[in-house]
C-alpha cells in the first residue's frame, strides 16, 4: 500500500461494528486498479482493463439469497422459493460475526447513491474486503460530487466479505455463501462468494421493494433510450433476448441498460451509473459499444486470455459462460445526460422464441401486456443443457423474478396502469426463430427487428393494418417497412402449417399452466390477456 497515493480522508466504521479497520476511503479508480495489480488479485489485459476471477462463484446463487422476515416485510413480500425468509436474530448474530471478521483488517468503503432522479435518490455506502469489488461498485453505482461528501449520510449499507465463510448449522444459511437483505436495519450483507453481480443485484431487489411499497414507483428490469423528440422507449427481456444491443441504438441516446425506475411525476430513471455485460462471443463488428468500453476503469471477470497474452479470448468459456464486464456508462458515447429520460412513449417485450411461434412483431393491448409481463416469457434451445432435444419454455415473472420481493401482479398493476394513464404504445418482439422451430427455422436477421423497432419508434405502424393471431390473440401487422411481409406471421413462414397450429396451442397450453400460479392475484383484465385457445 505505501506505494500508492491513497486518498486522505478516513472514516470510522464503529458505527457499523467494524472496529480497528484500516479504511479505505472513496480511492480513486486508478488507485484501485492498480492495489489490485500489486496484490496479484487481477492482470492488466491488453485494452487497459483489469481481469479479476471472482472465485468459486461465477454467477449469483439464488437459493442462497435471503431477505429478513420483520414487521416491514412479513405481509408485503411474497414469500418462497425467490424471497426466502431469514429471522432478525439469526441477521443480527450473523451480521456481528462478519463484523468481528473485519474488524482490525484493510477495508475499501466508498461513498455512492443509486437513483438518477433526485426526488429518489437513495445514498448507499459500499464496504468491500477487496480493492476490485470496490471499484465494481464505482462503477456501478451513481457517483456523489467531492462537495457532496462531506455530509454524506448513507441510507443504506452493503457489506461484501467474499473470504467469510457462513456455518450452515450456526448461522441459518444453507451452505458457505449468502447474500442477505435488511430492510429494518437497511443492511444488504454478502459473504462467501466474490460474484460482483450479488451487490449490484441486492440494492435492485432493495429498490424493488422500496420504490413501490414507499415511493409510488415502478421499478423495471429493463433498457431504456430516448429519441431525438425526447421520447422514451424502455425494453424488457431475459438474458439472450437483444435488451442490450436494441436500445444501444446510433440514433437514440441511452438511459442505461438494465435496472430503471418509472415515477408518479413520468419519468423514467437509471438506478445506476454503469453496465454489466456479458462478453461471451464479444466481437467489435456485432457490439461496437460494449467492445469500445473495455479500457482501463473496466473489469473483467473470469475471461481466459489468449496463449501467451493478456488479450482476452471472448469465445474461451472454460471458466464459465457468464463472462462479464462492469464499466462506467460514461465509456459509452451515446448517452443521455442525468440518466433520465420523460415521456415514455413505447416499451417493447423481448422474447427469444426458439419454437418459431410467436410474432417477429405485435401490439398487445394493457391487459395482454400485463400477462406478459407477469409471464416474462423466453425459451432456452435445444442443446444448451444434456438432455435437452427441443426448445423449452423459460418464465421468469416481470422478466425478472429472481429480484422482485412483491407479488409479480404488484408490479404488473402499476405497469398496466401506468399504459393507461400515459397512453404509451406496448410491443412483443420476438427476436427468436422463424421458418420453424429452433434446428428447423432460423434466428430473426437482426436487421429485420432492427427495422420493426425504429418504425414502432417513428409511429410508421399506426398507418398499417393488423390481424389478431388465432391462438394468443395479440395484433400483428401485415406490413412493416423494410421489413418482407411474409415474415410478419410466422405461420406463413413453416412449411407445415398444421404442425405450426398444433404448436401454437401447444406453447399457449405452457403459457396458461405457468400462469395458473398468479391467477388467483390476478384481476379479470390481466386474465383476459391470455391467450385465447
Amino acid at each position: 500500500m505505501d506505494n500508492h497515493t491513497l486518498s486522505a480522508k478516513s472514516i470510522s466504521l464503529n458505527d457499523l461494528g467494524i472496529k480497528n479497520a484500516t479504511v479505505h476511503y472513496q480511492l480513486t479508480p486508478e488507485e484501485l486498479h492498480q492495489i489490485t495489480l500489486d496484490s496479484g488479485q487481477g492482470i492488466e489485459s491488453s485494452s487497459g482493463a483489469l481481469a479479476i476471477n471472482t472465485g468459486e462463484f461465477t454467477g449469483r446463487s439464488p437459493l442462497d439469497r435471503f431477505i429478513v422476515k420483520d414487521a416491514i416485510t412479513e405481509k408485503e413480500v411474497w414469500w418462497g422459493n425467490v424471497n426466502i425468509p431469514f429471522s432478525p436474530e439469526a441477521f443480527e448474530k450473523l451480521y456481528s460475526k462478519v463484523c468481528d471478521y473485519l474488524s482490525n483488517k484493510e477495508v475499501f468503503v466508498r461513498d455512492s447513491y443509486v437513483c438518477a432522479d433526485p426526488n429518489y435518490r437513495l445514498n448507499v455506502r459500499v464496504v468491500t474486503e477487496t480493492a476490485w469489488s470496490n471499484l465494481f461498485c464505482y462503477n456501478m453505482f451513481l457517483r456523489p460530487e467531492t462537495s457532496e461528501l462531506e455530509n454524506f449520510v448513507p441510507e443504506w449499507t452493503v457489506v461484501c466479505v467474499p473470504s467469510f465463510m457462513a456455518d450452515p448449522a450456526v448461522d441459518g444459511t444453507r451452505q458457505s455463501n449468502f447474500a442477505i437483505l435488511d430492510f429494518t436495519k437497511k443492511i444488504a450483507l454478502i459473504g462467501g462468494t466474490g460474484y460482483t453481480g450479488e451487490i449490484k443485484k441486492g440494492i435492485f431487489s432493495a429498490l424493488n421493494f422500496i420504490l413501490p411499497v414507499f415511493k409510488n414507483a415502478l421499478p423495471m428490469h429493463c433498457s431504456a433510450n430516448v429519441g431525438e423528440a425526447e421520447d422514451t422507449a424502455i425494453f424488457f427481456g431475459l438474458s439472450g433476448t437483444g435488451k442490450t444491443t436494441l436500445s444501444a441504438d446510433p440514433n437514440r441516446k441511452l438511459i442505461g441498460d438494465d435496472e430503471h425506475g418509472w415515477t408518479k411525476e413520468n419519468t423514467v430513471f437509471n438506478f445506476e451509473g454503469g453496465c454489466y455485460a456479458k462478453v461471451i462471443n464479444l466481437c467489435e463488428e456485432n457490439e461496437p459499444e460494449i467492445f469500445k468500453a473495455i479500457k482501463k476503469g473496466s473489469i473483467l471477470e473470469n475471461v481466459v486470455f489468449k496463449e501467451g497474452t493478456n488479450e482476452v479470448d471472448y469465445e474461451d468459456v472454460s471458466i464459465t459462460q457468464n463472462t462479464r464486464v462492469s464499466y462506467p456508462i460514461y465509456h459509452i458515447d451515446n448517452i443521455q445526460p442525468g440518466s433520465i429520460g420523460t415521456n415514455p412513449k413505447n416499451i417493447f417485450f423481448l422474447t427469444a422464441d426458439s419454437f418459431g411461434i410467436l410474432p417477429p412483431i405485435s401490439k398487445l393491448t394493457p391487459g395482454q401486456a400485463a400477462y406478459h409481463f407477469i409471464s416474462g416469457y423466453t425459451a432456452k434451445v435445444a442443446g444448451t443443457e444434456a438432455g435437452v432435444t427441443e426448445p423449452q419454455p423459460n418464465f421468469s415473472a416481470c422478466f425478472g423474478a429472481p429480484f422482485m420481493p412483491l407479488h409479480p401482479t404488484r408490479y404488473a398493476e402499476m405497469l398496466s396502469q401506468k399504459i393507461k394513464d400515459t397512453n404509451v404504445k406496448v410491443w412483443l418482439i420476438n427476436t427468436g426463430w422463424t421458418g420453424g422451430p429452433y434446428g428447423t427455422g432460423s434466428r430473426m436477421k437482426l436487421k429485420y427487428t432492427r427495422a420493426m423497432i425504429t418504425a414502432a419508434l417513428n409511429g410508421e405502424l399506426e398507418k398499417v393494418n393488423f390481424e389478431n393471431c388465432a391462438v394468443f390473440g395479440i395484433a400483428k401487422p401485415m406490413t412493416c417497412p423494410d421489413v418482407p411481409s411474409e415474415i410478419l406471421n410466422p405461420r406463413n413462414t413453416w412449411e407445415d402449417k398444421d404442425l405450426y397450429d398444433s404448436k401454437a396451442v401447444e406453447l399457449a397450453q405452457k403459457f396458461k399452466a405457468n400462469f395458473a400460479k398468479f391467477e388467483e392475484f390476478a384481476n379479470p383484465e390481466i386474465m383476459a390477456g391470455a391467450p385465447l385457445l
